[in-house]
């Protein structure tokens, strides 16, 4: 059976402070960040299967990448934490804001490797993650790709 490649769009708003940066995304700024998932398999062939003929559901896939990122990541401060940034997350939790912290610069590259481990974990075993582009703005993006990644 020939393999069938999926692709689903997401989009989420997040702010964050790069430490150490030598310009201005070293301030804490927002994005309106637009995520690309492909995944690729083959589709299912067992006839008494809800899901006949599909690699994955476009639902099934929605699903895992929200609960994996969207819910998490959107109209949040991503922050790492192990950075001076730490006193930053903290201060703005206190306040009540939505903090994602993680222990990484929160670059366009860094996030869009911890996506793709994310999403990759959830997948079914038939499924695998082939590609992810993340978009920071309309004109820059990080591209990542599991054959780049073996």
């Amino acid at each position: 059976m020939e393999k069938i490649r999926l692709t689903k769009e997401f989009y989420f708003q997040a702010g964050h402070a790069l430490y150490g940066h030598d310009q201005k995304c070293q301030y804490l700024h927002g994005h309106s960040y637009k995520l690309s998932v492909t995944i690729i398999g083959q589709p299912i062939q067992n006839k008494s299967s809800a899901k006949l003929g599909m690699v994955l559901d476009f639902g099934d896939l929605k699903q895992i990448v929200n609960q994996q990122i969207i819910d998490l990541f959107d109209h949040t401060v991503i922050l790492n934490v192990d950075s001076p940034h730490k006193k930053l997350a903290q201060y703005l939790e206190k306040e009540g804001h939505k903090v994602q912290k993680v222990n990484y610069n929160p670059t366009c590259e860094l996030l869009l490797i911890d996506f793709s481990n994310r999403i990759q974990k959830a997948l079914p075993e038939h499924v695998l993650l082939h590609n992810m582009t993340l978009c920071e703005t309309k004109d820059s993006r990080a591209h990542w790709y599991r054959s780049d990644n073996i």
